[in-house]
C-alpha cells in the first residue's frame, strides 16, 4: 500500500490480495493472533499499599465495625501513607464510632506493616516507630541515657530537628549536644514517608524523537521513524475486498484518511528536525563543550530562523526529545532566559542552575553554603545574579536551605 502521497485509487487490489496471500507469515512468539492482549497487558503489577494493609486487615481479629473503620481509614491514606484527608474528626462522624474507640483502631493500623503508615503528621508517624521499637515505653527496651531523648526531640522539638540546630535541642533539654545527636541518629533511621515502598508509580521510559550525531565538524539530525505508523489491513478487511466492490470504496476512503494521517505525522517529524537544526545553530557551543556553554534562547529566535510562527515552535518542542552527544534533553531545555554577566556577556538560567549545583556539591556539609554565599560565589564568575533568584533556581534544583543541608556528625 502507498504512503507517498499518490493516490489511493491507483491501488491495484487483485494484485496486493494475491501478493499478501503468497507472503509468508511473520514470525510471532504470541501465535499471530490479532485477537491476543498486548505484551503490556500481561505484565504483572506491584502491591499497592492498599493492598497490602487490606490483606493484613483480613488476617486480623477486627470486629465488624472495626473492620469498617479500618477500611475507611485505608481508603483514604495518601501515597506517602498519611491519613491527612479528610480531617480525623470527620472520618470518626462518619463511622459513628466512639472517637475514644476508634483512636484505638487507629493505633492498631499504625502498627501494620509499614509501622507508621495512617499517620496525621510527621510527628505522629515517627512516634508510632519510636514506641515500637521500645523508646519512650517503660515497659519497652533498655535505653542509654542519650538514646532515651528520642521521644523528647520528636513531641517538642521537630522544627530544631529540621533546621538541625542541636545546640538549641541540647539547651532547653539540659542535655549535651553528644547526646542529642545520639538520639537523632535513631530518629534518622525510621521511614517518614512509610508509604513510598507500596508506591505504584511505573517507571517512564523516554523514546528520542531525534538523534544528533556528530561526524567530523558537523552535526545531523536525523528523526526517530521506529514509532511512524505503517498501513496495513486487517484479515477481515481482506476478506471483505475478495468480496465486495462496495467493500473496496468503503476501504479506499479509509485509506485516503489513513495517509492524510501520516502524511501529517511525517510533515511533523520534518518540522522536529527542522527545529533541531536551528537549536545546533544557536546552541553550537553546548552540542561541543556542554552544559556550561548553554546560550539565552526564545522561541522567537528559532521561529524566525525557520520561517514558522512562535506557536508552531512551542507546540512542537513540547514533551518532545533529542539524543544528542551532550545527553538526552526536552527540546524546550534549549529555550531559557538570560543573566547578565559582569563582562557584558549574558549566561543562559540552566547553566546558572548548574553551577548553582555543582557549588552545592562541593561544599562542607557541616558548614553549607547559604544563599547569600552562592551570590558572592557566582559573582566571582562575573554572574550577576540576586538572592532571591538563587533561592528560587536552589528551590527548582530540589536542594534544601543551608539550614537544613547542615551535618554535625
Amino acid at each position: 500500500v502507498k504512503t507517498d502521497g499518490s493516490s489511493v485509487g491507483e491501488i491495484d487490489w487483485d494484485t496486493y490480495l494475491e501478493n499478501y496471500a503468497a507472503a509468508p507469515p511473520l514470525p510471532s512468539s504470541r501465535g499471530g493472533s490479532e485477537e491476543l492482549p498486548s505484551l503490556e497487558a500481561t505484565l504483572s503489577r506491584g502491591t499497592s499499599l492498599f493492598d497490602h494493609l487490606v490483606w493484613q486487615l483480613k488476617l486480623s481479629s477486627f470486629s465488624e465495625d472495626d473492620e469498617s473503620l479500618a477500611m475507611l481509614i485505608i481508603g483514604n491514606l495518601d501515597p506517602d501513607g498519611y491519613l491527612k484527608e479528610p480531617p480525623w474528626d470527620e472520618i470518626v462522624q462518619d463511622s459513628e464510632v466512639d472517637p475514644v474507640h476508634a483512636e484505638e483502631v487507629l493505633r492498631r493500623i499504625q502498627e501494620f506493616d509499614p509501622v507508621g503508615v495512617a499517620a496525621r503528621s510527621l510527628e505522629e508517624c515517627l512516634l508510632v516507630q519510636a514506641r515500637l521499637e521500645g523508646y519512650g515505653d517503660e515497659d519497652g527496651v533498655e535505653t542509654d541515657e542519650q538514646r532515651d531523648l528520642v521521644v523528647p526531640i520528636i513531641e517538642h522539638h521537630m522544627a530544631n530537628l529540621e533546621k538541625r540546630n542541636f545546640g538549641a535541642i541540647a539547651k532547653e533539654l539540659k542535655r549535651s549536644v553528644e547526646d542529642v545527636i545520639a538520639a537523632v541518629k535513631v530518629i534518622m533511621t525510621f521511614d517518614p514517608k512509610p508509604g513510598r515502598l507500596y508506591t505504584t508509580d511505573e517507571p517512564h521510559y523516554i523514546t528520542p524523537d531525534v538523534y544528533v550525531h556528530k561526524i567530523g565538524d558537523k552535526y545531523f539530525v536525523v528523526p526517530n521513524d521506529d514509532g511512524l505508523p505503517k498501513l496495513k489491513i486487517s484479515s477481515f478487511y481482506r476478506s471483505a475486498l475478495a468480496a465486495s466492490p462496495k467493500a473496496r470504496e468503503y476501504i479506499q476512503d479509509k485509506l485516503r484518511s489513513a495517509q492524510w494521517l501520516i502524511r501529517s505525522i511525517q510533515q511533523r517529524q520534518r518540522t522536529i528536525v527542522r527545529v533541531t537544526e536551528s537549536i545546533i545553530k544557536f546552541q553550537r557551543e553546548f552540542f561541543d563543550k556542554g552544559i556550561a556553554y548553554l546560550k539565552p534562547l526564545i522561541l522567537r529566535d528559532v521561529a524566525e530562523d525557520i520561517g514558522m510562527h512562535e506557536s508552531t515552535i512551542s507546540r512542537v518542542t513540547t514533551h518532545k526529545y533529542v539524543q544528542t552527544p551532550q545527553g538526552l534533553f526536552e527540546l524546550k531545555y534549549f529555550f531559557n532566559s538570560g543573566i547578565s554577566r559582569t563582562d557584558g556577556d549574558n549566561i543562559a538560567s540552566e547553566s546558572v542552575k548548574d553551577k548553582i549545583k555543582q557549588l552545592v556539591s562541593q561544599e562542607d556539609a557541616r558548614h553549607p553554603l547559604s544563599d547569600q554565599r552562592l551570590v558572592e560565589l557566582l559573582r566571582e564568575q562575573s554572574i550577576d545574579i540576586a538572592r532571591r533568584t538563587v533561592a528560587k533556581y536552589r528551590e527548582q534544583l530540589g536542594i534544601l536551605s543551608s539550614s537544613k543541608r547542615k551535618q554535625v556528625f
